[in-house]
């Protein structure tokens, strides 16, 4: 692996393309760094720290984006909008027949699904950018903290607007360097900007378990999550290949047909789409509490939202199988693809083309996303027990999406690099 990475960067435009994407990776985390004008750093920082402390979902908060949301910056809001509306797109799609239509258009529907994507990603960085800088001129933001309601100097209008228009254009900034990226650079842009936000987190996880726990407890980490890291690649790469022939046909004067190919059904269909899903409606009830603390039955509720309660675990792996379950019904249509393959002159050996065929793939995907929703949920858990065992939920880095994203982007990263590098006759990174 490390004779391939040698030899990626001999190779003179790839070489230009990691060190592009190296460069803009850089550019991310300077601007996750810098705060935006009338916050005070100062108290800010020990704010963000109690509030971490007292919290455990500030964890989830301070890793989607990098450590940036809490520090008020500029990409304070991170990529975080642009995937929730990368997510209603698609879910829209689905609903509305103009988006399904111009999905089926090829390379023009797509550019132009994606131009409302960014539309909607500016929207919705609109109303969260107010929402956040409304809650930290209030003192909500971090509430029940100390000097929580000191982090702004000055809460007037046009201090609060200048503000929100900064998050905002960090947030079409962060669009633009993701787009660059997938350009110019290597992989997904989007992806690496993801995984960078993931990462960046880590160094003071690691640190915070040392200090705070002896050197055995942060060995034992180690070997967990190294244990974890190879079994998510495992599942991650397990798919199940339904072969599919396709008959010999004559167009014109040509002959087209008579190849064997397969339809890859990763055990994973989902990714870790179920996982955003069922901790946002898990943060619904939550938010409510912060907003009206008085209410009674709010009261009563809260003590079963803590991480470390097991009615909170146990409906937290249930949303997770039952999002993953809807979230592949949605995106993986078994009728469509069995038209397709009786458009092109395929078939599955042993079942005849259409309807049988749509049963069949059905038929298997439930099958296959059994063991993916219970392996999602079982990954997902693995920083609450964490903090049930070692009081250390959001110090734990291995496990939950952050594993998920590291690990999946990782993954898809190597597999371009290697097969930019087969194109030159090079051996690549997987064996």
């Amino acid at each position: 692996m490390l004779t391939a990475f040698a030899r990626a960067f001999r190779t003179p435009d790839l070489r230009k393309k990691l060190l592009f994407t190296l460069f803009i990776i850089l550019v991310f985390r300077l601007g996750s760094v810098f705060p935006t004008p009338n916050v005070n750093v100062k108290v800010l920082k020990d704010t963000a720290d109690a509030a971490k402390e007292s919290n455990q979902l500030y964890g989830l908060v301070d890793l989607f984006s990098g450590g940036a949301l809490l520090k008020l910056s500029i990409f304070a809001l991170g990529i975080m909008p642009y995937i929730t509306a990368s997510i209603i797109l698609q879910l829209l799609t689905v609903v509305i027949p103009r988006l399904e239509a111009l999905k089926k258009e090829g390379q023009s529907g797509t550019t132009k699904i994606t131009q409302y994507t960014r539309y909607l990603t500016v929207g919705l960085a609109i109303l969260q950018a107010t929402g956040i800088v409304a809650m930290a001129s209030t003192g909500q933001l971090f509430q029940g903290v100390s000097g929580g309601d000191e982090v702004l100097y000055e809460k007037g209008l046009f201090p609060i607007i200048v503000m929100v228009i900064t998050m905002v254009a960090g947030t079409t900034v962060i669009m633009w360097l993701g787009e660059l990226v997938t350009d110019r650079g290597v992989g997904n842009g989007m992806s690496i900007l993801i995984f960078t936000q993931v990462v960046a987190v880590f160094p003071a996880q690691f640190w915070s378990i040392y200090k705070t726990k002896n050197g055995f407890v942060f060995a034992l980490v180690i070997l967990v999550g190294l244990a974890i890291m190879a079994g998510v690649v495992f599942v991650e790469q397990a798919q199940r290949r339904i072969p599919v022939q396709y008959a010999k046909r004559m167009v014109g004067r040509r002959m087209y047909g008579g190849t064997s190919t397969y339809i890859p059904l990763k055990v994973n269909q989902a990714g870790i789409i179920p996982i955003i899903f069922a901790s946002s409606l898990l943060y619904l009830p939550v938010l409510a509490t912060q907003l009206w603390p008085n209410t009674k039955w709010l009261q009563k509720v809260q003590p079963y939202l803590q991480q470390d309660n097991a009615w909170h675990m146990g409906i937290y792996f249930v949303l997770i199988i039952f999002f993953t379950y809807f979230y592949v019904a949605i995106t993986f249509n078994p009728t469509e693809v069995a038209d397709n393959m009786k458009k092109y002159g395929g078939f599955i050996p042993g079942i005849r083309p259409g309807r049988p065929t749509a049963e069949y793939l059905d038929y298997v995907l439930t099958r296959i996303t059994t063991p993916g929703a219970l392996y999602l949920g079982l990954v997902s858990l693995v920083p609450m027990v964490a903090f049930a065992l070692l009081k250390a939920t959001q110090e734990f880095p291995f496990g939950g999406a952050s594993i998920l994203i590291v690990v999946g982007v990782g993954l898809d990263t190597v597999k371009q690099i290697e097969s930019q590098l087969q194109q030159r006759n090079y051996e690549g990174f997987l064996r």
